[in-house]
């Protein structure tokens, strides 16, 4: 009875670990990240000052790193002949300090010859205040182009610019390297740009029942929404991060929107008080929406309307036009301005977001997968839901812990339940050896069991 009880005793441990080790991660607390979330998954790594000791680049990574005041770094990219790269960077200014209107970065993809493939600048501009802010260049493969072209060795150098004036503080940044799908074989692409697209702005979409949509801290955690018009609350100086799937031939149209203020007879002006801002899936600036003045009273921004998802943007000269050159998920950014506090108080202020996207979907040029640069089911799940990006990698990581979980209990219970079988049989054998004078099984088991 000992030995049987020390079994059950052992099988209840063996079934509580399992359950234990069952349980779901432990979920952040309401309005506990306040700053910035980098990408959990991001390396990091340091930029190098010469050329030829940067770091190489993977395609598909996230890096962090830093940058200091008149600071210039470069980074590596091994490229292949057909490869479509691009490379962006968010900066992401540490607290205290002050910026000015041409304050920011400037990002670019050099030849090993320094011959520039593209360029982008990051300007905090006439919204003057620590915020997010991102850019990104890229290497397009071109046949009728002879300068950076062909494999090899390419660099990419992002150079901080500030006034003499502006805050001395370093500088975090978070680094994407995407490289774009291959184009489905025999299909036609259009190589020039179009001239004409709808720029009128649609009907508003009519406002839902369910419509509180806390936006996310980063990009990495942006809130996903799908056309509505969404309630979300937001605090001076804090930036708010949301996107929305968009698909081949559709337009996405953003406003803003502030309450108005319950402080007593305060009714100060504040010039750039509110910042709206559209990134594509690679992080590539879109465009801004003017900054909004504030002085208590309802306020809204919206974006200039921006043509529809097209692979052949790409060819614009327009750098607006030419970011709406893939599918996949848009990033708005919503930044309310810190001298708001001043005169209307730290409190939360009532913040609307109203988003259409319109159009028909069309099919995809690329060949496979398209990965960020696609829109999915699943992606048209999350906007309808709400979930950002951050709860779907937690929901799949904590489904996997389960499965994981539950077959290692599985098979602790199976090899417990063995032992305890292989222990009753011996004893079942012992008592019957005893019983016919101490003769046992030559194998030293009962019978039955070989």
């Amino acid at each position: 009875m000992r030995q049987r009880s020390r079994g059950r005793a052992v099988l209840a441990a063996a079934a509580a670990m399992c359950a234990v080790a069952a349980l779901p991660g432990q979920a952040y607390g309401a309005g506990e990240a306040a700053a910035y979330a980098f990408d959990p998954q991001a390396k990091t790594v340091s930029g190098a000052d010469v050329s030829t000791d940067a770091t190489t680049l993977t395609t598909g990574s996230v890096y962090r790193s830093s940058i200091k005041y008149g600071q210039k770094l470069y980074y590596r990219l091994d490229l292949k002949a057909t490869t479509n790269a691009y490379v962006s960077a968010v900066v992401v200014p540490k607290g205290g300090g002050k910026v000015a209107y041409g304050d920011g970065i400037a990002i670019s993809i050099r030849d090993k010859s320094d011959l520039q493939c593209s360029s982008e600048n990051a300007r905090f501009g006439s919204a003057e205040y620590l915020r997010p802010i991102a850019a990104y260049a890229y290497r397009n493969v071109d046949k009728d182009s002879s300068s950076c072209q062909g494999a090899g060795v390419y660099n990419v150098l992002i150079e901080r610019e500030s006034e003499d004036t502006s805050g001395r503080g370093e500088w975090d940044l978070e680094i994407r390297y995407d490289s774009e799908p291959e184009l489905a074989k025999g299909g036609t692409t259009p190589t020039e740009a179009p001239e004409d697209w709808p720029s009128a702005s649609p009907e508003p979409p009519a406002a839902v029942a369910d419509n509180r949509r806390h936006g996310g801290s980063s990009y990495y955690d942006a809130t996903s929404l799908q056309t509505g018009e969404w309630k979300d609350r937001v605090e001076p100086g804090q930036t708010l991060f949301y996107r929305v799937p968009v698909d081949w031939g559709q337009q996405v149209f953003a406003t803003a929107a502030l309450g108005n203020s319950t402080v007593p007879d305060a009714d100060e002006y504040v010039s750039g008080a509110l910042a709206l801002a559209l990134d594509n899936p690679a992080h590539g600036h879109v465009g801004n929406a003017s900054p909004m003045a504030y002085s208590g009273k309802p306020a809204s921004v919206s974006l200039d309307p921006v043509p529809p998802v097209a692979y052949e943007n790409r060819f614009a000269s327009d750098t607006g036009v030419s970011a709406m050159r893939f599918a996949g998920w848009y990033y708005l950014s919503v930044t309310l301005s810190p001298e708001v506090a001043k005169a209307y108080g730290s409190e939360p202020f009532p913040l609307t977001l109203t988003v259409k996207v319109d159009g028909k979907a069309k099919g995809t040029p690329y060949r496979g997968d398209a990965g960020i640069f696609g829109v999915s089911q699943g992606d048209k799940d999350m906007a309808r839901s709400g979930q950002s990006g951050a709860q779907a990698a937690e929901s799949r990581s904590s489904n996997m812990k389960l499965l994981g979980a539950a077959g290692i209990g599985a098979g602790a219970v199976l090899v417990l339940g063995l032992g305890g079988w292989m222990l009753l049989a011996r004893r079942g054998q012992a008592a019957a050896g005893s019983a016919d004078g101490g003769q046992q099984h030559p194998y030293g088991g009962p019978p039955q069991a070989w």
